[in-house]
């Protein structure tokens, strides 16, 4: 069960309208990696965890907060829009708002879809769809993708604020880049000790290796010319599992025989002539 409190978790007031700014905040809003996402996933894999109840609390005390960010961005946007398009057009425009925001570089649908609010889009329009949101049962894997998530939904709100030149803005987005900082931090004590605890990093932890073919299991093919990737860590030395040693193959072959398919049937009309009716 979840209760709304009335008060934003922050302040949400840019000091005048910028309905072009408005159109890029929708990407940290409804993007791939916007606050809309990491909620869905956060509290999908909350609502999903059958046991480890620590990890449960971690996933729901986080997507309830994120929540709370579709809010502030919410009212960040919608303010942001306040007083536009027509305030902000020039004059010949001014009798046409919807021709004036298309002009002026603002989304036309915060105008005719919205009535100048925010959407669940991204910044190009795209809408939100569940397909961006990860939530296997895997806690390892979960935590792995949330962290990449919260890793490139920080990027994108540190080049929004370096993109904007709104003090109130800027100071939102402060916010929203502190909080980034903190779950980055969780998620990865959260890997960190998950880690620690099945004695693995390689997901499934659970399989067992002897199923799989091991002669293979660190090794790194060298499939591009050249071989400046020799030179990296994952190429030599101790696998980052402990388990084996990295080995760098520069001239990797082929492991199974050229394939064989039997030809098509007529009726999918590939190049077996029709059969004969005698």
């Amino acid at each position: 069960m979840f209760y709304h409190i009335k008060e934003l978790q922050y302040e949400a007031n840019p000091s005048r309208p910028n309905p072009v700014f408005a159109k890029q905040l929708q990407e940290i809003l409804g993007g791939q990696y916007g606050e809309i996402s990491v909620m869905m996933q956060y509290l999908f894999q909350g609502f999903n965890a059958r046991a480890d109840k620590k990890y449960k609390d971690l996933c729901l005390d986080i997507g309830t907060e994120e929540i709370g960010h579709v809010e502030l961005l919410a009212t960040l946007i919608a303010k942001l829009l306040d007083g536009a398009p027509i305030s902000l057009q020039e004059e010949m425009y001014k009798s046409n708002p919807v021709l004036g925001a298309v002009m002026g570089g603002m989304n036309p649908q915060h105008v005719i879809v919205s009535g100048l609010g925010a959407m669940p889009v991204d910044s190009v329009g795209n809408r939100w769809t569940a397909s961006y949101i990860g939530a296997s049962g895997n806690l390892l894997a979960d935590f792995r993708a949330n962290l990449m998530a919260e890793s490139q939904g920080r990027l994108q709100a540190v080049r929004l604020y370096e993109l904007s030149d709104d003090p109130g803005v800027k100071d939102t987005l402060s916010f929203l880049i502190a909080r980034d900082t903190a779950h980055q931090n969780q998620w990865a004590a959260a890997i960190e000790e998950l880690e620690e605890r099945e004695g693995d990093i390689v997901v499934p932890t659970t399989f067992p290796r002897k199923l799989e073919k091991q002669a293979v299991s660190y090794d790194l093919y060298n499939l591009s010319r050249g071989e400046a990737s020799a030179e990296g860590r994952w190429a030599s030395g101790p696998s980052m599992d402990g388990k084996s040693t990295f080995k760098y193959v520069s001239e990797p072959g082929p492991f199974g025989s050229k394939p064989k398919l039997s030809k098509a049937p007529y009726f999918v009309h590939d190049t077996m002539p029709k059969p004969s009716l005698k």
